[in-house]
């Protein structure tokens, strides 16, 4: 009897820090081509800040972050992060959101930071009792939802973030986050 092949998943590849400020340019479509020629179907991108929707056969998450990273080293000559997540664990980020009623009044004020591996728990209670003011954080597993009732380029808070956990990730607004979870579920 042949065993069935897995069926193929949809997966959310997130670049870090590709096309800000004029550092690590990459043309979406270049980028598509390349991921394209590692075997991955229906690759598309959202924006122009490293979102990108494919399908692959299952795999883990970290096996995907590792085999992308190489492409873009050899194709594109640099060091990108790459955070994967399926459309099951995507759905997850969307479920756990501690900031709903944030979300919904002010969504391009509340941002979810993915990491490979979840943050400690003493730093991030380190972290919450060191912001001053009425910006919020919370941490589910790999990810941390942060909210800028006052605007990030006002925030004295994202400072903190990366000091005090000590861990690099890549943020994405929630607005973003839910038009990937669109882009994902098709």
């Amino acid at each position: 009897m042949r065993e069935r092949a897995a069926a193929p998943v949809r997966y959310i590849a997130l670049l870090r820090g590709i096309n800000v400020g004029g550092n690590k340019m990459v043309s979406m479509a270049d980028l598509r081509a390349a991921l394209g020629r590692l075997g991955f179907s229906d690759v598309s991108t959202l924006l122009q800040s490293g979102n990108v929707v494919l399908t692959a056969p299952k795999s883990s998450t970290a096996k995907l972050e590792a085999l992308i990273e190489r492409e873009i080293q050899k194709r594109f000559k640099m060091q990108v992060d790459i955070h994967v997540r399926d459309a099951s664990e995507w759905a997850a980020v969307i479920a756990a959101n501690p900031f709903g009623a944030e979300a919904k009044a002010d969504p391009g004020h509340l941002l979810v930071t993915f990491y490979r591996e979840p943050p400690d728990q003493a730093k991030v209670a380190l972290l919450q009792s060191s912001i001053a003011g009425r910006e919020r954080v919370a941490v589910d597993g790999r990810h941390l939802y942060m909210t800028f009732p006052d605007g990030v380029g006002n925030s004295k808070a994202t400072i903190l973030v990366d000091r005090t956990l000590g861990v690099k990730g890549t943020a994405r607004n929630w607005n973003t986050v839910l038009k990937l979870s669109a882009v994902v579920g098709r």
